[in-house]
């Protein structure tokens, strides 16, 4: 009997395994808002880490998590480190790498807990009329573990509605 059950669960994390091996190698998840403001406000709020504790939805997740920052206030090289207990936050640093006033901004996103990992996040700002068009994307590689995961959770729908919350708490901090 123990043995049937064995060789059940070998099969089932063989095909698990299996399956993940089907999944890509690269992910991308991306949403897009229109503010009813110029590139110039958005773009602040984005480019200075310490605003995002006013929109990010990581950060109203666990409002006990108080970041910590490096290097210069806002731009390239400014980083914010977090530290949860609420593994739906968990650890990491994120670093502006490139910062191009009101067009763009790009982030290196380290992740420590609960999995390690490596993505890139970038936001881009075109003005539309008197609005401002911004795209947030994630992207980045997945190693096995995280194929399996996504074998029974939608990341694209996961991580998307977290930019779709952050946009929402954005407009509400540019907009008003």
């Amino acid at each position: 009997m123990i043995n049937k059950l064995l060789a059940g669960l070998i099969l089932i994390v063989l095909i698990v395994v299996g399956i993940a091996m089907t999944k890509p190698d690269d992910f991308n998840v991306s949403r897009t808002a229109t503010f009813n403001a110029n590139p110039a406000a958005v773009f602040a709020q984005v480019n200075d880490l310490r605003n995002w504790e006013a929109w990010s939805p990581w950060a109203k997740m666990d409002p006990t998590a108080k970041p910590t920052y490096e290097g210069p206030k806002a731009g390239k090289g400014a980083a914010m480190v977090w530290h949860s207990e609420k593994s739906e936050v968990g650890t990491g640093k994120m670093t502006i790498t490139e910062s191009v006033p009101n067009e763009r901004i790009v982030f290196l996103l380290e992740f420590e807990k609960p999995m390690k990992g490596t993505n890139t996040s970038t936001f881009t700002f075109k003005r539309e009329a008197k609005q401002t068009e911004v795209t947030w994307s994630m992207s980045g590689k997945m190693e096995l573990t995280q194929k399996m995961m996504s074998i029974f959770m939608d990341c694209e729908k996961m991580v998307g509605g977290m930019f779709e919350d952050g946009f929402a708490n954005l407009k509400k901090v540019v907009e008003k």
